[in-house]
């Protein structure tokens, strides 16, 4: 623990799930956190990935510790990007460095890895879900999926851009006139509009659709038109502003009705992810047979099986003419800003929880409550609750 007794030691681990650039801190988010009477630990080499040196960390009043061990040992608060269970496979070492009455912030993918949240209760540990964090005004500051998610929507673009083989503006020259790519948008959440506002500033034709008809507005104020279909879509936003599952009625009208939409287009986007369930098939292989040969697909629901029925997760595929590209963890393409922007998030939750030098539980707070998954040996969260009792094991 903490060697004065009165500060509360906060480390920030080197991030071991494979392939994994970003970092839980960057060293302008140290001040704040000494501020407020924390010791700062950082372990050596957390930052390298990022672009961010041991030095630029120690400059700003962080501890460099050599040993992850020694780190752990040293800590009360471990902060991470992706905790166990959104590390399922090398996240298991540190199992064995918790202690009880530690806290570990980060990422968990709690609705989907029961079985790690599971372990992790029985080491006593608290457990604080970053991407449970609720889409309230108050918490708007600590939304880390928000975040991650801005720099997936910007990426898909490039990614698309790069692979298609047509330039995105229109440009008259002496060659004569090039015609602008046609790219169609499929979720306007958080990624869908970056999607549509990067590929507007690169020049392309944008079309954007949702289930949710409220975000039109948001579409067509970035310059998109706004797809209408002929669906009755009914309540389709939950509490938190997320789209809501459908049946598979639904889908299947929606696929027959967009079927042209996607035969205009060059590049298609898809961002359809429900949390805690598997992405809805939004396009069929028929689907990508009537596309122009050339065109690209990216696919930001790959992580949860994909929009596209021919996705290939963490792979980019040529089937039928069409590019489909089914990336994993886009945020860590660009990870000094996906860090710098993670930091800010957490940071300041990491904050919002501390009370007078030490952290507090207030579940009376809405923030607290929906993020904390565990506490004391229990698995406190009442949405996993539920699914613990509905017999629900992974």
């Amino acid at each position: 623990m903490s060697e004065t007794n009165t500060q509360l030691a906060v480390a920030v681990p080197k991030e071991t799930f494979p392939g994994e650039r970003r970092v839980a801190l960057v060293p302008d988010a140290i001040t704040s956190l000494t501020k407020s009477g924390l010791v700062v630990r950082v372990e050596s080499g957390a930052g390298i990935a990022a672009g961010i040196s041991d030095n630029a960390f120690a400059t700003k009043g962080a501890e460099i510790v050599s040993s992850r061990a020694n780190l752990f040992a040293q800590s009360d608060i471990i902060l991470q990007v992706r905790a166990y269970g959104a590390n399922p496979e090398t996240g298991k070492d540190d199992m064995n460095l918790l202690k009880a009455n530690q806290t570990v912030i980060g990422f968990f993918e709690p609705l989907t890895q029961l079985k790690q949240v599971r372990e992790i209760a029985a080491k006593k540990v608290a457990t604080f879900s970053m991407e449970l964090m609720p889409r309230i005004t108050r918490a708007q500051s600590m939304d880390a999926l928000s975040s991650m998610a801005n720099i997936a929507g910007y990426k898909a673009v490039l990614m698309a851009a790069q692979q298609l083989p047509r330039m995105f503006p229109m440009m008259m020259t002496a060659a004569g006139t090039i015609s602008p790519a046609r790219v169609f948008v499929i979720g306007a959440g958080v990624a869908g509009l970056q999607a549509i506002a990067t590929a507007k500033r690169l020049g392309a034709i944008v079309r954007g659709y949702d289930v949710r008809p409220a975000v039109r507005e948001q579409v067509e104020s970035l310059g998109a038109k706004f797809v209408e279909l002929d669906i009755d879509s009914g309540d389709a936003e939950d509490k938190g502003g997320y789209a809501k599952a459908m049946n598979e009625e639904f889908y299947r009208k929606q696929r027959e009705m967009m079927t042209r939409v996607v035969a205009e287009s060059d590049v298609v986007i898809t961002t359809a992810a429900i949390p805690g369930k598997k992405a809805p098939i939004l396009i069929t292989a028929d689907m990508v047979e009537a596309m122009p040969n050339g065109s690209v697909i990216v696919d930001l629901a790959s992580e949860r099986g994909g929009n596209c029925e021919l996705t290939r997760p963490n792979e980019s595929i040529v089937e039928r003419g069409v590019s489909i590209i089914g990336p994993l963890n886009i945020p860590t393409e660009v990870p000094f800003h996906a860090s710098q922007m993670y930091a800010r998030n957490i940071t300041t939750f990491l904050l919002h929880l501390i009370k007078e030098g030490q952290l507090a539980f207030d579940m009376e707070d809405e923030i607290t409550r929906e993020t904390l998954l565990t506490r004391n040996g229990d698995i406190v969260h009442a949405r996993l609750r539920g699914l613990i009792d509905a017999g629900q094991s992974v």
